[in-house]
């Protein structure tokens, strides 16, 4: 029997990598917006795992299935970890607005001091109260020029030293096997497994 649950996103593209990760377990993602749900979650978390964990209670609260939430944020050294769990408000517009911001902070930082990470936490919210979170962690360094167009957000500028690619240089297909996101979905899956399909 497919079980539903509802993904804590209104963005059609994170279903699908979300589907992707979760292949062969009968889980079928919904959107919020599909259950009449169109008010984002405020996060208000002090950590990517409190507001992972705010937007999955939220909805299993709202909606009375599992939900199923993740927070990632880029993390660079020589910023003292920022843009961190900002990252996606570390400028306002568009993605490259962001990037090209960072690239001119780190402008003087020598490329042994461009070391970075993007980290990520995905939580799973049962209607019943119980909570399950696991982390993913990739780590790169970043660089002094955007590359690539397959990705969004800070992929183009952040380089995994062992592929020698940036982000969003890698195929759908590689990028969720390497990614933060893919390692927290491959962290959570043995317990989404055992909770949703016993």
């Amino acid at each position: 029997m497919t079980i539903r649950v509802v993904l804590a996103t209104h963005n059609a593209g994170k279903r699908r990598e979300w589907s992707s990760l979760l292949d062969a377990l009968d889980i079928e993602l919904v959107l919020p917006e599909e259950l009449g749900i169109h008010d984002p979650v405020d996060e208000t978390g002090a950590t990517y795992e409190e507001n992972a964990l705010l937007k999955a209670r939220a909805l299993a609260r709202l909606t009375g299935l599992p939900a199923l939430a993740d927070d990632s944020g880029l993390e660079v050294d020589a910023l003292g970890g920022a843009p961190g769990i900002h990252s996606a408000r570390f400028r306002p517009g568009p993605d490259v607005v962001r990037y090209r911001a960072l690239l001119d902070a780190l402008a003087d930082v020598p490329e042994k001091a461009r070391t970075a990470r993007f980290r990520c936490w995905a939580a799973l919210a049962m209607p019943d109260g119980r909570t399950f979170t696991a982390e993913g962690i990739c780590e790169g360094v970043i660089t002094r020029l955007p590359a690539g167009d397959l990705g969004f957000g800070y992929d183009p500028v952040f380089r995994l030293p062992e592929m020698g690619q940036t982000m969003a240089e890698l195929t759908f297909e590689v990028k969720n096997q390497v990614s933060h996101r893919a390692r927290a979905a491959q962290a959570l899956r043995p317990t989404l497994e055992s909770v949703l399909l016993p």
